[in-house]
C-alpha cells in the first residue's frame, strides 16, 4: 500500500511540474537613455508566456513611489504576449535606478526588472 502511495505521490508531482506557466521578458531592463524632464516617462516591458499554462500576473510592485508599474488584468494563454506597463514620474531630475518587482504563477514566481536612465533639466537639455 505504502508503495502505492509513493508512486502515485511521484507521478502527481511530476504531472504538475510539467503543466507550468513561464515567464520570459524581451528585455528585463528598460534604459531611458537621457530625457527631459517632465517628458514622456511611460514605457512597457513586453513578455511571452512560454509555458503550457495560463500565466496569472497577481502583483506588480516598484521599489520607489515615483514608478507606477500596471500589471495585465486578464491571464495570458500559452503562447500569447503581454505587457507590464510602467510610468517614471520625469519631473524628477537626476539619475533613474529603480527595481520593478513582478509575482505570478510562473515557475520562477518573483522577477526583477529594471529601470534605468537620467531625466535631465531645462538647462543641461539646452546645452546638449
Amino acid at each position: 500500500m505504502k508503495k502505492v502511495i509513493l508512486v502515485a505521490v511521484v507521478a502527481l508531482v511530476s504531472f504538475a511540474a510539467q503543466a507550468q506557466a513561464k515567464i520570459e521578458f524581451k528585455s528585463e531592463t528598460i534604459d531611458y537613455g537621457e530625457i527631459a524632464k517632465g517628458s514622456d516617462g511611460v514605457r512597457m516591458f513586453e513578455f511571452t508566456n512560454t509555458g503550457n499554462e495560463a500565466l496569472v500576473v497577481s502583483d506588480v510592485k516598484s521599489s520607489c513611489g515615483c514608478t507606477v508599474p500596471e500589471k495585465p488584468k486578464d491571464p495570458i494563454a500559452p503562447g500569447a504576449t503581454g505587457q507590464i506597463k510602467v510610468k517614471y514620474d520625469t519631473n524628477r531630475v537626476g539619475p533613474i535606478r529603480k527595481t520593478v518587482t513582478v509575482y505570478s504563477n510562473a515557475s520562477e514566481p518573483i522577477k526583477a526588472l529594471k529601470i534605468k536612465g537620467e531625466v535631465l533639466d531645462d538647462k543641461s537639455v539646452l546645452e546638449n
